[in-house]
């Protein structure tokens, strides 16, 4: 009996350094890390900046072509059979026969450099200055990108700061309930309240246990989200530091947002420079009605042997420059059709960046509306939390000297849970509606 006795005492001992230990594993971040984590890992920004790293190759493709070329061929030939020359038969002229001379030698090599250098092909012009516009509109992706990340740790993290303010909430209340309760008893106990007030005193903190429950499994759903949108695995063990603080956004900000948005809006900009691609892609395809023009020059070094003994005495050199000159006289009217199908392009990206930037304002306009509705619970739930307060202090106060009934205790408890919740679904929303106005004009604020 001594021994289960000990054993009892000491597990929990055993068990505080495990908790300890892990708790200190959990690691601590605050909602500047967060960004800085996301914008690190986040495997959707990786993509982005692999499509940056894409559209610089394809600019320095691009100005190849517009470099010399130069090419090292060689060759080996070995005849098996060597061909023949027929002549006549000189020494019977009027025999009318011929003769089969061998010609050619048994082993023949050559090793030849050739040089190409592009003089005029308004293709390779076109190509050059349309590849640096799409590298630059793959950085406006990349940016875009980014903002939207930002807005997306940013929302997730006001998330876990509500859910964890809703936590404490609910738990303060079901202390508040339980103590309640414990009065309730004493003064039932001494016949000073009735068995009804006792019963709903429970009732009330039974009814507030699942919402504790469920608080705290809203919290780690939310934490959950956090890490998908930072990039990390749900092994990773995280908390949040911060609150749930109501910053209110620059006037100016807000009030030029509508304007702002065209202009700083990341995807609008990378649509644009889309625009400029196609149209460059116009000029690409009319330039195939233009002549090409190139410089060429060959160095050769040719042997030919009856045997596979070769030195560099066998070998003969010979060289040619030249310019070579082509035009495209008729093509069955595909240039026609390429031409006509990249106008097409170019009409069809203007009709999508107008598109856009229709949304894009609407979006600004009904995000600035939920900015100044928020504000407007956040200004009025302040006066109904402490209204609510007050309420419950009376009712509180009322029960205790007899005069009131633990039902107006538990609806004044209620009205008090439900003016916090508000308030604090009021920053929440106004926070987040912050968050993305600040997307939309491709804002980077400061979070520190």
């Amino acid at each position: 009996m001594l021994t289960k006795r000990f054993c009892f005492i000491l597990l929990p001992l055993l068990a505080l350094p495990v908790a300890k230990t892990q708790e200190q594993e959990r690691q601590i971040i605050t909602l500047e890390q967060a960004i800085n984590i996301a914008l690190e890992r986040n495997r959707n920004l990786n993509t982005a900046r692999l499509e940056v790293d894409g559209a610089d190759a394809r600019v320095r493709e691009a100005w190849g072509y517009a470099l010399p070329a130069l090419d090292v061929s060689g060759r080996y030939t070995r005849a098996l059979e060597r061909p023949v020359f027929f002549l006549p038969d000189f020494a019977n002229p009027g025999s009318n026969k011929t003769v089969a001379v061998q010609i050619g030698t048994e082993h023949a090599f050559d090793l030849t450099l050739s040089a190409r250098q592009t003089l005029f092909n308004s293709t390779v012009i076109v190509g050059v200055g349309a590849a640096n516009v799409y590298s630059n509109a793959a950085r406006r992706l990349l940016r875009a990108k980014e903002v939207e990340t930002v807005a997306a740790v940013r929302k997730s993290f006001y998330g876990v700061l509500m859910a964890g303010e809703v936590r404490d909430l609910m738990q303060a209340n079901l202390a508040n309930a339980e103590e309640n309760l414990a009065n309730v008893r004493t003064l039932a106990a001494q016949g000073l309240v009735s068995e009804y007030d006792e019963l709903r005193a429970i009732v009330g903190v039974e009814n507030l246990r699942p919402e504790v429950i469920r608080a705290a499994n809203n919290y780690a759903l939310s934490l959950d989200g956090l890490r998908a949108t930072m990039g990390i695995g749900v092994s990773e063990a995280i908390d949040v530091e911060g609150e749930l603080r109501h910053v209110r956004m620059q006037e100016d900000v807000v009030a030029n947002a509508l304007e702002a948005v065209r202009e700083e809006n990341p995807s609008l900009q990378a649509l644009r420079l889309q625009v400029e691609v196609n149209e460059a892609f116009v000029s690409a395809e009319r330039s195939n009605y233009l002549p090409t023009i190139s410089a060429f020059g060959n160095l050769q070094y040719q042997a030919a042997k009856n045997t596979f003994v070769v030195s560099t005495n066998d070998f003969f050199r010979s060289a040619q420059v030249g310019l070579n000159l082509s035009v495209n006289i008729f093509q069955g009217l595909q240039t026609n059709a390429r031409v006509d199908q990249a106008s097409i392009e170019v009409r069809k990206s203007e009709e999508i960046l107008a598109n856009m930037e229709t949304n894009l304002r609407t979006a600004a306009h009904s995000t600035i509306l939920q900015l100044n509705q928020a504000q407007q619970r956040i200004d009025a739930q302040a006066r109904t939390v402490e209204q609510a307060e007050r309420g419950y202090r009376i009712a509180t106060t009322r029960f205790m000297n007899g005069a009131g009934t633990q039902l107006e205790v538990n609806d004044a408890q209620l009205a008090l849970t439900q003016a916090k919740v508000n308030r604090i679904q009021a920053i929440y929303d106004y926070l987040v509606a912050s968050a993305d106005l600040d997307q939309l004009l491709g804002r980077m604020p400061q979070t520190n």
